[in-house]
């Protein structure tokens, strides 16, 4: 069994638990007040784990399940399989505690402020899929089809700027956290990855 499937079911089994468990829901949702106030500094991670409703839960693990069972393969590939499969648990690992660093220092003091899920850990994964292969498309809802380094920029535009004018219940700075994590991570651990990915780009124009 892949690490891939192992986080996707681990995080639905949770999830499905804490929509029928109040008090496990909030113990596990990111409260950036209760980590500062009473150190409570599992949520950092935990409420990765953790879902608003069906919706929220099945659009990030679909994601995660279209995405996260290749990048864990070229993670294995370029890195080997024991310290691919590490690598890749720190991706993911990473682009959870990254996401939740804006929302932390944002809400620290906002006792009301709450957030769950893994989106920024999904982010971080999809955009680790775009440095290896940004030319190749991804289907919007399977009609509008795009190569991925177009819907990383657009994704990214618009994190950005829902996160400077928010008017949602979407917590944009996770999103945009966790793919900047996953951009940086991926070339950090093979630099000349940053040289493939330009060249990739550079080859679809020419």
């Amino acid at each position: 069994m892949s690490v891939n499937t192992i986080i996707l079911l681990l995080t639905i089994i949770v999830s499905i638990l804490c929509f029928n468990n109040h008090n496990l829901f909030y113990k596990l949702q990111f409260n950036a007040w209760q980590i500062k106030s009473r150190k409570e500094g599992w949520r950092f991670f935990s409420h990765a784990l953790v879902h608003a409703d069906w919706m929220h839960l099945i659009f990030n693990m679909f994601s995660l399940f279209m995405f996260g069972g290749i990048v864990e393969s070229y993670y294995r590939y370029y890195f080997g399989e024991q310290q691919g499969l590490l690598y890749f648990i720190l991706l993911y690992i990473g682009g959870i505690l990254f996401a939740a660093i804006p929302s932390y220092e944002k809400h620290k003091n906002h006792e009301w402020y709450n957030s769950v899920g893994a989106s920024g850990a999904v982010s971080a994964v999809v955009f680790s899929y775009i440095i290896f292969d940004p030319m190749n498309s991804i289907c919007l809802y399977g009609i509008l089809c795009l190569p991925g380094i177009v819907w990383g920029v657009v994704y990214m535009v618009y994190s950005w700027y829902s996160s400077r004018n928010q008017n949602d219940l979407v917590n944009h700075d996770a999103h945009l956290g966790g793919a900047i994590f996953g951009i940086l991570f991926t070339i950090a651990l093979k630099p000349n990855l940053g040289t493939l990915f330009m060249e990739k780009i550079a080859l679809y124009f020419r």
